[in-house]
């Protein structure tokens, strides 16, 4: 049942060889690694007007036009930063992006920063993306405003088993919803602008009092950082093109490229149209409506444009998380490949995605939308420090390259990622600053702590690796063995174990655990009954524990015999149905899993399948009554 709900909801597994079947041609790719970045756009400049209102209470506001030369202050980032990453797509165009080039520039730490730094980013977007789609929807229905975490969930749901499906798939699926929000922005922008030139432009809400003129202290400054720190978000998605350039068909790094800058223009052009409207227009951040809303509210009215423009809205920072879909899984396989993340991570699932990556993923954006009871802006201030990290060791790993590379043109290149570096560490360090009380301080924590526990998982894979080694080995002489068969009464599961163990050993020990008072003779004489030449040893269990009393004999087994092993054989027996195992005692199971970390022990199922009754029926010799389980069963 379970493997035919699975085809149904992620399809049928696909073969390994059509692997390059999956790859994407540019407009498939565009929808898939630029929804992300596109869809900040919705949020963006209400993240700037909200920062730059954050102090109207107490007398410390600044004029909204402030809004525009910080929006065109991000557009000039936005360039610096793409022509950088256009570098790097061609120096690197095996995937894996700012940890890649860390790892072979700067070393190991800074590439598991870099690769912390991102995955942590990933998680957020996914969380911060749906969550703003979520908000888009109850702009448009607020009576849905109390059910958002419920939503976020929802549609964090549909998205990860849109992934698992497959690659083409979530890309044939997602590519007309993110070309739709296209179409809806430019449509907000250019008829928003034509509106403004022809009968001017009315207040989307009411316009608050701005100050007549500006007296600059520290706190305005801090204000001026913070709105410029927010905006910053416009940025994010930029290096999933570099994380994810493998998806693309040949030539790979042309065609990354090419929709890296197409991507960034759409972005640029739409950032800043967006937040010249809001200047225009008068949009300021209000409770249970976003600046899109009310834009699109006031130019073309509450008609069909507005459903058209907030639906797609929706829709697209839903589709948001996809990007990280795509990327999350990717690093995190290159770094599981390098040992430095379960090596689980690095196996193709199914439908040849990183399945694995993907249910991690999920899970940790699930967990934060739920912390953060599904609100934008208490998530927002927390990923921006991971993407301009990844950005400057990224940029500081490219200027390395160049200097060593000595191609034609190095020095040029060198120092356009040497200038990427210095400004995005520049950026880097406000954004810590300003957005440090309002949770960055849980990042900066957050990818230390991830590097301790990449730098464990790599140590671990070490050590095993060494005490598997065959460099040392010694063959060792026969091997001395007891089979202990823990047994619940007597029946025929007992006797096929009783005979396999006899097969493997010369010296059998049954144990049984006495936890209803029966008489020791009686058990004794039903046993030898049966199998006169294996002795049985009855624990008596006061307190009705069966695990406990088998453990602590077979370590007394241990310390006796002084053999190289002692194999415990355990009787069990199978169901004609999944269900059934419920309606039986799974103690078999907890003593299989304390045993496996304990030294010297090995284990061994002897599985009894019990027959349906039209088997029973048409079996040959076997018409005669089948004995009831025992309680221990």
């Amino acid at each position: 049942m379970l493997r035919h709900l699975k085809h149904l909801l992620i399809g049928n597994p696909l073969e390994t060889a059509s692997l390059q079947d999956q790859r994407l041609p540019k407009r498939s790719a565009l929808a898939v690694l630029a929804s992300d970045n596109l869809s900040s756009t919705a949020y963006a400049t209400e993240e700037i007007l909200r920062a730059l209102t954050a102090g109207a209470a107490v007398g410390l506001a600044l004029p909204l036009f402030y809004s525009i030369p910080i929006g065109a202050g991000i557009g000039l980032l936005t360039l610096v930063v793409v022509i950088s990453y256009g570098q790097t797509l061609h120096a690197y165009p095996t995937g894996g992006g700012a940890y890649t080039v860390a790892k072979e520039n700067l070393g190991i730490t800074p590439a598991l920063v870099a690769g912390s730094s991102l995955l942590i980013d990933y998680s957020l977007t996914v969380a911060v993306s749906i969550t703003a789609g979520v908000a888009a929807l109850t702009s448009a229905l607020p009576s849905l405003y109390d059910h958002r975490v419920a939503l976020c969930l929802f549609f964090l749901g549909l998205v990860f088993l849109a992934n698992l499906r497959g690659l083409r798939e979530s890309a044939a699926l997602f590519s007309l919803p993110v070309y739709l929000f296209i179409i809806a922005a430019y449509l907000l922008v250019f008829g928003g602008l034509i509106r403004y030139a022809t009968v001017g432009a009315p207040a989307a809400t009411p316009a608050p009092a701005e100050p007549q003129s500006v007296v600059w202290n520290f706190a305005l400054v801090f204000l001026l950082l913070r709105a410029f720190a927010s905006g910053c978000a416009a940025l994010t998605g930029i290096e999933a093109v570099a994380t994810g350039v493998q998806i693309f068909r040949k030539p790979v790094a042309r065609n990354a490229t090419i929709t890296l800058y197409v991507m960034a223009a759409m972005l640029g052009t739409l950032f800043l149209g967006i937040t010249v409207l809001a200047y225009l227009y008068h949009a300021t951040p209000q409770e249970g409506e976003t600046v899109l809303s009310q834009l699109s509210r006031t130019i073309f009215g509450t008609g069909p444009v507005y459903y058209f423009i907030q639906l797609s809205t929706m829709v697209i920072l839903v589709l948001a998380a996809n990007t990280s879909f795509t990327g999350f899984p990717r690093l995190a396989s290159v770094m599981a490949q390098d040992r430095f993340l379960p090596r689980q991570l690095a196996n193709l699932g199914d439908r040849l995605v990183f399945s694995n990556g993907i249910l991690v993923l999920s899970i940790a954006a699930a967990g934060l939308i739920i912390i953060f009871d599904a609100q934008v802006h208490n998530l927002i201030p927390l990923y921006m420090v991971g993407v301009f990290t990844a950005f400057t060791l990224s940029q500081s790993g490219m200027v390395i390259h160049w200097w060593r590379s000595g191609q034609p043109g190095a020095l040029r290149s060198a120092l356009v990622n040497a200038f990427g570096a210095t400004t995005t560490l520049a950026v880097l360090g406000v954004v810590a600053v300003v957005k440090f009380a309002q949770g960055a301080w849980l990042i900066l924590l957050a990818i230390p702590t991830l590097v301790l526990v990449c730098r464990q998982v790599r140590r671990h894979y070490y050590s095993v690796g060494r005490e598997l080694s065959l460099a040392d080995y010694e063959k060792p002489e026969e091997l001395l063995h007891t089979a202990v068969i823990p047994v619940p009464g007597m029946n025929r599961v007992v006797l096929s174990a009783v005979e396999y163990a006899r097969s493997i050993s010369k010296d059998v020990i049954a144990v049984t655990v006495n936890v209803t008072d029966q008489d020791r003779e009686e058990m004794l004489a039903k046993w030898h009954a049966w199998a006169p030449d294996v002795p049985l040893v009855i624990l008596n269990s006061p307190y009705r524990s069966i695990a406990g009393p088998l453990l602590r004999f077979i370590d007394e087994v241990q310390d006796w015999r002084k053999d190289d092993v002692v194999t415990v054989v355990m009787p069990e027996f199978v169901p004609t149905r999944w269900w059934h195992q419920l309606l039986h005692n799974q103690t078999s199971l907890w003593l299989k899993a304390a045993l496996l970390f304990k030294p010297r022990i090995v284990l061994t199922s002897v599985p009894h399948h019990i027959r349906s009754r039209e088997r029973r029926r048409a079996g040959k010799g076997d018409s005669g009554p089948i004995p009831p389980p025992t309680a221990g069963h």
